[in-house]
């Protein structure tokens, strides 16, 4: 059996030293994330975080920079997920699109309000996306390369 870890985008959004999260319900608790999701068939990294931005948030990203590559094992499940993050800026929020099955809001979070409730975040891989973005961490977006 060949080990496949699941792969994953996430956008890093920060404006006024908040950053644009999700609320979402994950086995029937509310908790937060970035705007993130799974890769799909055809699909380049960059296009998955942009698309995972719209259906989660209803604002539009622009990927600037890679902040980080992830890799988390689920600790109950034993699944394993790569996580690239990206940061940028969005634009275009649509007040009137619904938002993706499970979302239950996009909020502006303080790292200080994420850490307040620690139970709250996701995965671990939350406070490390922004802990990396905070410190500066930028790689090329151009690393990311679709081989035709």
């Amino acid at each position: 059996m060949i080990w496949k870890p699941h792969a994953t985008v996430a956008a890093i959004i920060e404006h006024n030293n908040k950053f644009l999260m999700v609320e979402e319900l994950i086995q029937g608790e509310a908790v937060f994330n970035q705007p993130a999701g799974h890769l799909e068939p055809d699909e380049s990294l960059i296009d998955a975080v942009i698309r995972e931005t719209q259906e989660e948030t209803a604002w539009q990203f622009v990927p600037e920079a890679i902040t980080g590559i992830y890799l988390w094992k689920q600790p109950e499940s034993g699944e394993s997920f790569l996580r690239v993050a990206m940061c940028g800026s969005c634009k275009n929020h649509d007040a009137q699109q619904p938002l993706d099955k499970g979302v239950i809001q996009a909020i502006w979070k303080s790292r200080h309000e994420l850490l307040a409730e620690p139970e709250k975040l996701r995965t671990p891989m939350v406070i490390n996306c922004i802990d990396d973005y905070i410190a500066g961490q930028r790689f090329p977006l151009n690393m990311l390369v679709n081989v035709p």
